[in-house]
């Protein structure tokens, strides 16, 4: 009954975990997935003959027990087939060791159902003894040990042929490798053990395995490559869409550019023949002739007729094909205007033409402008009448570069150029909407890192906002011409009228510049003020303002990082100086310095004294204050031995944030320790005297 139960929990963790891969085959299936389902469903009938093998066994009913072992070594060997097709799908090498492979596959089948056969007559793989027990013959070993030798040879081909690859493929060929490889051991085992069902549980492993490390992943795959596919196809969707709205974007622009202009011509540049695609109806009352058939003879033509006398041979000197493609080299338009005698009064008109993409034509657009230009002169008029000189100089001075001067209401403005010493103005440029014009030249001269702030800065609430209750705001910031950087300052503010703000613009290179050198000066003076002018360390000042900082720290509660302070002296510096003069004994004093520096070189070292030194040991300089107070000792040491080099005397004190209130108490307790140490010295220098 336990083989039976061994059986069933095969059969069923077998279904559960195999369940998706042996439903039906569909057209999408690979090769190697195809021979995977049949052995899968094999093994399903190997499973069940193994269990029923149990019970029959159990009842005693030997033709039935017979029959179902034929089942058994029948479907084993079936799947064995078809696990070793599966295997060199998946693989899916072609050459010589996968057709040997196959063949020898097909040969183990074919003489399994021989031997099976055989064994109805005469008993070559297993018997039946009277109390119907089971008896393994010759044949079973030769089964099983050609069945072991093929799942063998598998695992093998299977981790040779892992090492070509590469990544995921590599993981699924040693998991394949594996699989086989365990059912060739259990394979040994049921060999050994005949009544145990091993070769079950080696499939139902294998099979596990394969569903974990290679089914399911492969599995993720596809579906990322589905998921990826369905992307790409959204992509593609919106893609379509998007060139959708644009052709009629780009149509509704072009419809809306025909009802602004009084004509529209599209000109192939090398024949000069043209279309003609609207013209309002105050071109259609000149009735210019039209033949469409060349462009530059036509026009110059009707120039003649209906241009104004004074600009006719401008206008003619305009249609040559090589004049206006002459006027296009290295941009994509130009423009210009003359008069047009309509209905014999002269109107002003602007011409605009555009190279397409194909460089094959022109596009001429007419249009005419002559209220625009009156009005525009009329605006010239007013702002000129309205802008004084004393509204000018309660917001400018001279060394602005350009001020602008602009209408709250419709955003019109005039830019201003100041030409001397005197502030004296003069007229550089105008426009329609000031803001909008300063927001699209910062996007291609003010510095990317500025440009939010001068974007935030160009706006009409913000100004007024800001001006309610200032006289003027500015703001920093940097442009870039010729790929160097320039310093600029905006100044606003808003006129006594609050009708207009005026707006400057100042080149501040040469202020930054100076104020930096200022600032580099300053701190050069300040850092050589803290620095011993003898040994380079530094002095006394720097200790002072490092004391008040690290008791400043104390003082507010503060865990402050743990430091410990050494407090060093020369010996005898009064006897170098006695007998050797200043100069020997300022060098002896470089000396002491150079080695403390050398010996704590990431602590600062402080001269506070003639021949008396401070260390501010910290981080590893602290951590490993025992080492380093060891080495500056020995050293002094071999010194004295040696009759060389510097005496120093040494005392050090850790910081205890339980029992010091200050810095000066771990100073003392230091220096303390330094005066036990120079005594100590001397003793040893009487006795190596």
């Amino acid at each position: 009954m336990y083989y039976s139960i061994v059986g069933i929990l095969a059969l069923s963790l077998h279904l559960i975990l195999n369940n998706e891969a042996m439903s039906k085959e569909t057209a999408s299936s690979s090769v190697s997935a195809s021979w995977y389902r049949r052995y899968l469903l094999v093994l399903t009938v190997y499973y069940m003959s193994d269990l029923l093998w149990g019970f029959l066994s159990d009842a005693g009913i030997t033709p039935l027990v017979y029959a179902d072992t034929v089942i058994y070594f029948i479907s084993m060997a079936l799947s064995v087939l078809l696990w070793s097709r599966f295997v060199t799908e998946y693989i899916g090498r072609k050459g010589i060791r996968s057709t040997l492979l196959r063949t020898g596959v097909i040969m183990y089948f074919a003489f399994v159902i021989i031997v099976i056969i055989i064994n109805v007559f005469r008993p070559v793989v297993f018997s039946f003894s009277g109390s119907n027990e089971y008896v393994p013959t010759l044949g079973r070993y030769i089964v099983f040990g050609l069945q072991f030798l093929l799942f063998v040879i598998l695992a093998v081909y299977c981790l040779i042929e892992s090492f070509k690859t590469e990544d995921s493929d590599r993981t699924h060929y040693r998991t394949v490798s594996a699989s086989t490889a365990c059912m060739a051991v259990f394979t040994l085992m049921q060999v050994m053990f005949p009544l145990l069902p091993f070769f079950a549980i080696a499939s139902l492993v294998s099979t596990s395995l394969i569903h974990v490390f290679v089914e399911v992943d492969e599995k993720i795959a596809r579906d990322r490559e589905m998921q990826t596919a369905l992307m790409k196809a959204e992509r593609e969707q919106k893609k379509t869409e998007k060139a959708r709205k644009e052709r009629e974007t780009y149509n509704n622009i072009a419809e809306s550019l025909a009802e602004d202009y009084d004509a529209i011509y599209y000109i192939e540049i090398e024949t000069g023949n043209y279309r003609e695609f609207s013209a309002s109806q105050l071109y259609e009352t000149l009735k210019v002739p039209k033949m469409c058939k060349d462009f530059y003879g036509e026009t110059r033509s009707n120039v003649q007729t209906y241009v104004h006398p004074d600009d006719r041979e401008f206008a003619k000197s305009l249609y040559y094909k090589d004049e206006m493609l002459k006027q296009l080299e290295g941009k994509r338009s130009y423009s210009y205007k003359y008069r047009v005698m309509v209905n014999g009064q002269p109107r002003y008109f602007r011409f605009s033409v555009i190279l397409t993409k194909d460089k094959k034509h022109f596009v001429l657009y007419e249009k005419d402008i002559d209220d625009e230009i009156t009005a525009e002169t009329m605006r010239h008029e007013t702002q000129k009448k309205h802008i004084t000189y004393g509204q000018i100089a309660e917001s400018i001075a001279s060394n602005y570069d350009v001020i602008y001067y602009v209408d709250i209401a419709d955003m019109n403005y005039v830019g201003f150029t100041s030409r001397n010493i005197y502030g004296q103005l003069v007229v550089d440029r105008s426009g329609y909407d000031f803001f909008g014009d300063a927001q699209n030249n910062a996007k291609h001269l003010v510095h990317p890192q500025d440009g939010d702030k001068v974007m935030s800065f160009l706006n009409k609430d913000y100004l007024l906002s800001s001006l309610e209750d200032r006289k003027q705001i500015d703001l920093k910031y940097r442009i870039i011409v010729d790929e160097s950087i320039q310093h600029t300052r905006l100044s606003a503010r808003i006129t006594s009228d609050r009708e207009h703000f005026i707006i400057c613009v100042e080149n501040i290179e040469a202020e930054v510049q100076k104020e930096k050198e200022h600032m580099l000066a300053l701190n050069t003076e300040k850092e050589l003020a803290r620095r011993d002018e003898l040994t380079g360390t530094k002095n006394k000042t720097a200790y002072s303002e490092l004391e008040k900082s690290v008791q400043g720290n104390i003082d507010n509660g503060m865990d402050y990082l743990p430091f410990a302070i050494a407090v060093c002296d020369i010996n005898d510096l009064k006897k170098v100086n006695d007998s050797k003069g200043h100069k020997a004994g300022d060098d002896h004093i470089k000396s002491a310095a150079k080695l403390l520096c050398d010996i704590f070189d990431h602590s600062p070292v402080f001269r506070i004294g003639g021949d008396e030194f401070v260390i501010f040991l910290r981080g590893s300089d602290y951590t490993e204050r025992d080492e380093l107070i060891a080495r500056l000792r020995e050293t002094v040491l071999a010194n004295l031995v040696d009759g060389k080099g510097p005496i120093i005397a040494t005392g050090i004190s850790e910081y205890n944030p339980e029992s010091d209130h200050s810095v000066s108490d771990v100073f003392n307790r230091a220096d303390n320790m330094m005066y036990e140490d120079k005594r100590r010295i001397k003793g040893s220098s009487l006795r190596w005297s």
